[in-house]
Parts: C-alpha cells; sequence; structure tokens
C-alpha cells in the first residue's frame, strides 16, 4: 500500500477522529505509531465498535480499545507467505516492520485478489403498507418513494452492490408491480435480484420461510424503508469473527427525563439529579443470519425479527449486536421522509 501513512495516528487519538482516519483509509484499518513510526498497535472498525459496546464514547480516546499485538512480518516477506499468513490468521491485512519495528508498508489481501465479490444472499423486505405516509404511498410502495433523485430502494439496492453484494431477494407486498418493473432482473442496478410475494403479511422473519433457493452462509435482511452508509463488509466481518449465529444492527437511542430525578432510601433523599439522559441500544432493521436461523421460523404465520432473536436466545445460540455509528433514517413518518430529502446530498 503506497499511502499507508495516510492511516497512521498516534496514541491517545479518539475514537471519532479514528472512525473518520479508517473511513478515509478505506482498508478497514489504522496503524498506531510513536513519533518514530514504530508500530504500537492496530485498530479496525471491530475493534471500534466491541469498545462502544463495552461503554466507551466516541470521544474516549483508543487508548483501550486498540490491538497492542496485532500480526505483523519484517520487511522481505515472499507474498505467497503473507497470503497463507492472512488465510491461516483470518484477517485481511498485515504491516510490514523494518528491523527497529518501524512500518514500512501495509499488505493487504483485497489489494491482491482486487474488488471481493461476495456470494451472500441480501433479502430485502419491501412489503409494507407504508400507511403513516399515506397519500404519498396511495399509488407506489414506500420503498419507491423519491428521496434525492432517486428512489430509497434503489439507494439500497446500489448500497449494497458498492460494497460486492450483488445476489438480492425481494419480498414484496403493497404494490409489489411497481417493484418489479423497475428493477425487473437487476442487471441495470449491476444486481442479480430475484423476488418473492406474500399473499398476507407474514412479518420481517416470516417472509424468510417462502425463500425458494438454498441459503449458503450468512445472509443479510434489511428492511426497505431505510437509508444507511453502514459499510456491509465491516459488519459481515464482524459477524464472522465474533462467529455469531444472528447478528442485529443497534443504534444508540437517548431519552432526556424532562424533569429532577430524586432518588431516596424510604423517606431520606439519597441525590436529586436534574434532567438525566439514558441511553439504549435499539433495533435498527439490518440483520445477519445464519441458514439455520431459517429452520426456527414457524411456517405460514406472522413473524418478527425480534421473535427470532429470543427465541434464539431462548436456545442458547450466540448472538451479537453490531453498533451503528454511520448515517442512518428509518422513513416512517412524513417529518423522516422529509428530513432524509433535505440530508441526501450531504450524505449520499
Amino acid at each position: 500500500m503506497n499511502n499507508f501513512l495516510d492511516i497512521c495516528i498516534a496514541s491517545g487519538v479518539s475514537i471519532e477522529d479514528t472512525m473518520k482516519i479508517i473511513e478515509y483509509g478505506n482498508v478497514k484499518i489504522a496503524l498506531v505509531v510513536n513519533k518514530d513510526n514504530q508500530l504500537l498497535g492496530t485498530i479496525s472498525d471491530g475493534d471500534i465498535r466491541r469498545g462502544l459496546l463495552k461503554g466507551s464514547s466516541i470521544n474516549d480516546s483508543i487508548n483501550n480499545i486498540y490491538n497492542t499485538n496485532p500480526v505483523t512480518v519484517r520487511a522481505g516477506s515472499n507474498k505467497d507467505v503473507l497470503k497463507d499468513l492472512c488465510s491461516k490468521c483470518a484477517i485481511n491485512q498485515i504491516p510490514i516492520l523494518d528491523q527497529e519495528d518501524r512500518i514500512v508498508d501495509l499488505f493487504i489481501l483485497d489489494y491482491v485478489y482486487k474488488k471481493r465479490e461476495y456470494k451472500n444472499q441480501v433479502v430485502l423486505m419491501v412489503g409494507g403498507l407504508g400507511t403513516r405516509l399515506r397519500p404519498l404511498t396511495e399509488n407506489i410502495p414506500k420503498p419507491m418513494l423519491k428521496v434525492g433523485d432517486r428512489p430509497i430502494l434503489q439507494t439500497i439496492v446500489e448500497g449494497f452492490v458498492k460494497s460486492g453484494f450483488y445476489n438480492i431477494t425481494m419480498c414484496l407486498g403493497y404494490k409489489s408491480g411497481v417493484i418489479q418493473s423497475f428493477f425487473e432482473d437487476g442487471s441495470m442496478f449491476g444486481a442479480n435480484i430475484d423476488y418473492i410475494v406474500e399473499e398476507k403479511r407474514m412479518g420481517t422473519a416470516g417472509a424468510l420461510t417462502l425463500l425458494q433457493k438454498k441459503i449458503d452462509g450468512p445472509f443479510f435482511v434489511m428492511n426497505g424503508d431505510l437509508l444507511t452508509n453502514v459499510n456491509y463488509e465491516n459488519m459481515l466481518d464482524f459477524h464472522t469473527s465474533n462467529r455469531s449465529k444472528a447478528t442485529m444492527c443497534v443504534r444508540e437511542y437517548d431519552i432526556e427525563v424532562p424533569y429532577g430525578v430524586v432518588k431516596t432510601n424510604q423517606e431520606k433523599i439519597i441525590s436529586i439529579e436534574e434532567k438525566p439522559v439514558h441511553s439504549f441500544f435499539v433495533n435498527a432493521g439490518i440483520y445477519l443470519l445464519e441458514p439455520l436461523c431459517i429452520d426456527m421460523i414457524p411456517n405460514n404465520k406472522f413473524y418478527d425479527m425480534p421473535l427470532l432473536f429470543e427465541d434464539l436466545i431462548l436456545n442458547n445460540y450466540h448472538t451479537v449486536s453490531f453498533p451503528l455509528k454511520e448515517y442512518w433514517i428509518d422513513i416512517g413518518k412524513r417529518a423522516d421522509f422529509d428530513k432524509a430529502n433535505s440530508e441526501y446530498f450531504g450524505v449520499f
């Protein structure tokens, strides 16, 4: 990598600034170095999200979350050795160091094989009625409403294709013909698109039982009324590295209590906290599932995705959350639709 210096950062840099460096570098990693360019460690998108789940703030420094013992090699290592090491360690990047541990290059497996293309299936749930957006949805389904200069669903499809995910199934319902006539087989958008049509509403997980083809490997499920620039490759890496059976994308949601909250012990006042803010993680409507999840979904029954996760947890399957810090908006109401239109060209 010729411009590896662009992704070098000092220890103590904030998580927020590091996220910007990783996004700018577009290699899913930043290199933590000292003033002499000696490698102190590495930090990936996954390291950051695990830190956020453990309570770190984006304003905190990276010092407690970066990897201080990454896999490295010395300058002059054979490319085939590097490829084998990536495969053995399930990593995509290896820092190359001189004898004084100064970073001299970064080996990136993706650069060897050029752009990655993924066979993972993407299932888009686009059958909703969009009743809260009437009259806009009187004649077209909500995912086909234009935000910016194109339908919401087109932006979603283009986002997956840009990340290397081409195999897309759309679960249709209301005004299904509008979507099918627009996308056809997907070739105009660089995708392979097929369709299933719900004869009755089956929920965000129930419709998965209608899938005709066998699913091999983890697959995405996403609501068709979302706009986001989340990195789907990073989400897949996170899911795989955590050996998850089901991964849910989550957003941080804050609720401010509009009063002073009084803590008591019987009649005694212990403390008073003025208008405290409580933070929660909420479902962001994007999921990665292993094929076994489909077997757990009851046939011919309305079944939403939260129910699937509850059943997976009850059966002791490993499920994880993927914290989303990128742009995200759920276009459920007219105010959301107007907001998305005002922000679209600044994001996409």
